[in-house]
């Protein structure tokens, strides 16, 4: 009998090439840390290559400044999950009361109740001193998700699911009280204040009841 012929061995990837490999992540998990605790101005690069074990050298081989780190944080994990959201719900028979609730819900799951929502309160309280990061977190983030939002609108609308009224104006108005509740909890939250926040669970079971309330055709 012929002796089984061993399988070559997979090729020895050195430790050094991997952590090459992981060093853009890496740089962005430290920039968001430093982000969210610092804010746009007062985060330097260099703090961000040490949070990261790195040089500065180093992290400027993977981004140019300090707005191209920013873009690139920001296009790798919100834009990211924005895309992945829009297909799912572009791919859904689901009623559009559902999909209201499954967008205040993940919304909520996938970022505000997360440390990427620190964001949020970045751009509200810089956005004057740094005008185009701001444009850019409002093209890519901001408009993007608005529009998700008044798309399900419409869905509704069109099936005669919900009452006719302007989408675009609701979707602004609606997302607007889960921004702010990012933005309270890594604002008044930190403090530790009694009675100063309501529970998100709560919060997100009310504001879907009352949008959903509001979308209801009128009786004919």
């Amino acid at each position: 009998m012929t002796p089984p012929v061993p399988a070559p061995a997979a090729p020895h990837v050195p430790r050094w090439e991997r952590r090459k490999e992981s060093r853009p992540a890496e740089l962005l998990d430290a920039a968001l840390d430093l982000f969210v605790e610092r804010g746009y101005a007062a985060t330097r690069l260099d703090d961000i290559a040490s949070r990261a074990g790195v040089s500065k050298g180093t992290l400027y081989l993977y981004f140019a400044n300090k707005e191209d780190l920013f873009k690139a944080l920001v296009r790798e994990n919100i834009v990211r999950l924005l895309d992945r959201f829009r297909a799912e719900i572009d791919d859904s028979d689901a009623p559009a009361s559902d999909l209201v609730d499954a967008f205040m819900r993940t919304w909520w799951r996938d970022f505000g109740g997360t440390r990427l929502a620190g964001l949020c309160k970045l751009i509200m309280s810089e956005a004057g001193n740094f005008p185009e990061v701001a444009r850019f977190f409002h093209d890519e983030v901001i408009r993007p998700n608005n529009d998700l939002f008044a798309s399900i609108l419409e869905r509704g609308i069109a099936s005669g699911e919900f009452r006719a009224i302007d989408a675009e104006t609701a979707a602004h108005l609606w997302i607007s009280p889960l921004v702010m509740k990012a933005m309270w909890t890594h604002s008044f939250d930190l403090c530790g204040l009694t009675g100063a926040s309501v529970d998100p669970e709560r919060m997100l079971d009310t504001h879907v009841e009352l949008i959903l309330a509001a979308l209801r055709p009128e009786p004919r």
